[in-house]
């Protein structure tokens, strides 16, 4: 069977350069791990809804629901796994790069924070970023806001 071309909607997955002078201090790609973790709890989570509904109508197979969540799930993992996990962030001394062309100066974040497993980055002027599949989101903020300060966090993947 013949390859299928990466989706462009995420970017080609390469970066700009580093300008003059500019330092990188962290890279942090999707986490494997994060990934199938988040897949398994909306599965949990979407297989208690679905076998709740189907009781709550008097459905007389609700083992159904929570089967097809899982499956569900599993699917959208699998096939969603090759553009996912290519996700890239990396932390300069001057910005915050990401995957689609994402450019964010570190003067413009205003808030790092995580959010469920992932780590929120919003800017002065109100644009969302999600870092989505982090290994260790603590450490991703905690080096966000270093860099914010001018300091040097270690903790850094």
């Amino acid at each position: 069977m013949p390859e299928l071309p990466r989706d462009t909607v995420m970017g080609q997955g390469v970066m700009a350069p580093l300008r003059p002078g500019e330092v990188m201090l962290a890279e942090w790609p999707a986490d494997k791990g994060s990934y199938w973790r988040s897949h398994a709890i909306m599965a949990v989570i979407g297989g208690f809804v679905g076998g709740v509904v189907l009781v709550a109508i008097g459905n007389p197979s609700p083992w159904v629901g929570p089967v097809a969540a899982v499956a569900a799930m599993g699917a959208r993992g699998w096939y969603l796994a090759s553009e996912a996990l290519v996700a890239q962030w990396r932390l300069s001394d001057q910005r915050l790069q990401g995957p689609g062309g994402r450019n964010i100066s570190l003067g413009q974040i205003k808030t790092v924070r995580k959010f469920l497993g992932d780590v929120q980055v919003v800017t002065q002027a109100g644009d969302k970023h999600l870092m989505k599949y982090m290994a260790d989101a603590g450490a991703v903020v905690a080096a966000i806001e270093a860099a914010r300060s001018g300091r040097k966090s270690g903790r850094a993947r």
